[in-house]
C-alpha cells in the first residue's frame, strides 16, 4: 500500500513549482502525493520560505508544529527543504532534532534518493507531466528561470538561489505542452527576474520570443506575466502584450520605492524619473493594462518626507493592485550593514497608511467596472457563489468575480460575465453567455 506524502509549501509561487516537480518524482516511486493536505499522512515535507522576517517565522512555526507530531510518532518521516533550510541548515539541525533531514533549494534529486529505499515497486506510474500540480487543474505557474544576477540591497534571494539560470525555450515549450495536455488553460510566467530571461543562454533578452512560442500551444488561452523588473525592461515585451490576444493585459512590476535616494541605496538601477517614465510608457502602449506593484517601507533612513513622496506617488499613479512590505534586515545583504533606524511601529503604520490608500483606489477602480462585460475563468464553487477571475486578476493574489450559483457553471471554463456590483477587492457578476 502506498505511503502518503504531504508536501506543505510556504512562500512564493516559485516554491510551488519546486514542490510540484518533487511530487512527480515521489509519485513515480510509488508514493501517494498530496499538497497542503488536512488529511493524515505518513510523511510530511515542508518547503520553506526564507525571504523576509515574517516568512521565516511562519516557516519555523510550521516546522515546529510538525516536529511535535513526529515526536509523538504521528509521522514516520519529517523532511524540511527550501529557502530557509538553504540559509540556516546548521542552525535548524542544532535546534529541531525531530526533523529527519534538511535540504536546500536545489536538492530535489537528493530528496528523491532519501525516499527510494521505501518505494513501493509497481505502485507508481509514469506521470504525463513532470509535475503534480498544487494549483487548480486549469492554471499553472511556469518557472522560466532560477536565481538572480541583481544585487538589490535588501534581497537575500541571490544568496539562497544563486545566479540567474534560464531554461531553454524548447524545454519550456515542452513543459507547457504537457501542462496543456493536463487541462491547463492559463500559464503564469514566473522567475526571480522575468525580464532578464535569455541573457545567459541566448545573449539577449528573449522573453518576447518565449511568449510567442508558448502562445502557439493548443489549449493555452491566457499567458500572464509576473515578477518583471524595471531596469532594462524590454520594449518588445510591450509589443507582444499589446498584439498577442493570449497575453493578459496584466503586469506585475515591483517598483519598491519612488525616492531616488532610496532607490539608489536599494541598488535598483533606476531613479524616480525613470520609474515615472516606465509606468507612463507601459500604460500608453497597453491601454487598460492592470498594473500590480509592491513597495517596501521603513527601509533604513527612510524619512517622513520620503515616505510622503511614496504616498503621493501611489495616490497619483493609482495602481490596480499593490502590496506593501515592512523592511526587515537580512543577513548577508548590503542593506544589513545599514542602521535599521525605523521603529517597527512606524513601519507598521506606514504599511497601514499605504494599504488604506490603496483600498480606496481599488474600490474606485472596481466601481468603474460595473456594467462592463468581462471574460471570466471559473476557479471554484464556494458556498452560494462560483468564484472566477478576469484577465486582469492573477490567481491567489488579486480580485475575484463572484457569480451566484443560479445555474451550473463548469470549473475551468470561460464565460462572458457582466459586472453588476463591486467592493474593495471583489467584483460581482452574472453570466450573459455560456
Amino acid at each position: 500500500m502506498s505511503k502518503i506524502v504531504n508536501i506543505v509549501t510556504l512562500g512564493c509561487s516559485k516554491n510551488k513549482v519546486d514542490s510540484e516537480f518533487l511530487g512527480a518524482k515521489l509519485f513515480e516511486l510509488g508514493y501517494k502525493v498530496e499538497h497542503d493536505s488536512d488529511h493524515n499522512s505518513d510523511i510530511v515535507i515542508v518547503n520553506t520560505c526564507g525571504f523576509i522576517g515574517d516568512a521565516k517565522e511562519e516557516s519555523v512555526e510550521t516546522i515546529l508544529s510538525f516536529a511535535q507530531l513526529r515526536k509523538r510518532k504521528k509521522l514516520s518521516k519529517l523532511v524540511v527543504m527550501g529557502c530557509l533550510s538553504q540559509r540556516y541548515k546548521k542552525d535548524l539541525e542544532d535546534e529541531i532534532h525531530e526533523v529527519d533531514a534538511f535540504f536546500g533549494v536545489n536538492d530535489l534529486d537528493k530528496i528523491t534518493s532519501l525516499f527510494e529505499s521505501e518505494a513501493v515497486p509497481g505502485e507508481g506510474v509514469l506521470c504525463n507531466s513532470t509535475r503534480i500540480l498544487s494549483t487548480l487543474n486549469h492554471y499553472a505557474y511556469l518557472k522560466i528561470s532560477e536565481g538572480c544576477d541583481r544585487s538589490c540591497s535588501f534581497c537575500a534571494i541571490p544568496l539562497i538561489r544563486g545566479k540567474h539560470v534560464s531554461q531553454t525555450i524548447e524545454s519550456l515549450v515542452k513543459e507547457a505542452g504537457m501542462l496543456a495536455a493536463m487541462g491547463v488553460k492559463e500559464l503564469v510566467l514566473i522567475a526571480q527576474e522575468l525580464t532578464y530571461y535569455g541573457l545567459d543562454v541566448y545573449g539577449k533578452r528573449t522573453i518576447s520570443q518565449l511568449i510567442e512560442k508558448l502562445s502557439e500551444i493548443e489549449g493555452i488561452e491566457w499567458i500572464r506575466i509576473q515578477y518583471a523588473y524595471p531596469h532594462g525592461f524590454p520594449d518588445d515585451l510591450l509589443d507582444v502584450m499589446a498584439s498577442n490576444p493570449k497575453v493578459c493585459n496584466y503586469i506585475d512590476l515591483p517598483l519598491q520605492h519612488i525616492s531616488s535616494r532610496i532607490l539608489a541605496s536599494m541598488k535598483r538601477n533606476v531613479d524616480k524619473q525613470q520609474t515615472l517614465d516606465l509606468v507612463k510608457k507601459i500604460r500608453e502602449r497597453i491601454p487598460g493594462v492592470a498594473f500590480r506593484t509592491t513597495f517596501i517601507v521603513g527601509y533604513p533612513g527612510e524619512t517622513e518626507e520620503e515616505f510622503k513622496e511614496l504616498f503621493d506617488f501611489v495616490k497619483e499613479a493609482r495602481f490596480d493592485r499593490m502590496g506593501v512590505f515592512a523592511y526587515s534586515p537580512e543577513e548577508g545583504t548590503s542593506a544589513f550593514e545599514l542602521e535599521d533606524t525605523i521603529d517597527d511601529d512606524v513601519k507598521v503604520q506606514r504599511v497601514e497608511l499605504l494599504m488604506e490608500l490603496q483600498q480606496g483606489i481599488s474600490l474606485e477602480i472596481n466601481l468603474n467596472r460595473i456594467g462592463s462585460v468581462e471574460k471570466v475563468l471559473i476557479d471554484k464553487l464556494e458556498g452560494d457563489y462560483f468564484i472566477g477571475r478576469t484577465a486582469y486578476d492573477s490567481p491567489e493574489v488579486d480580485n475575484e468575480v463572484l457569480i451566484l450559483a443560479q445555474q451550473k457553471l463548469q470549473i475551468g471554463s470561460f464565460y462572458q460575465v457582466e459586472i453588476i456590483d463591486a467592493d474593495h477587492f471583489d467584483l460581482y457578476g452574472k453570466v450573459i453567455q455560456s
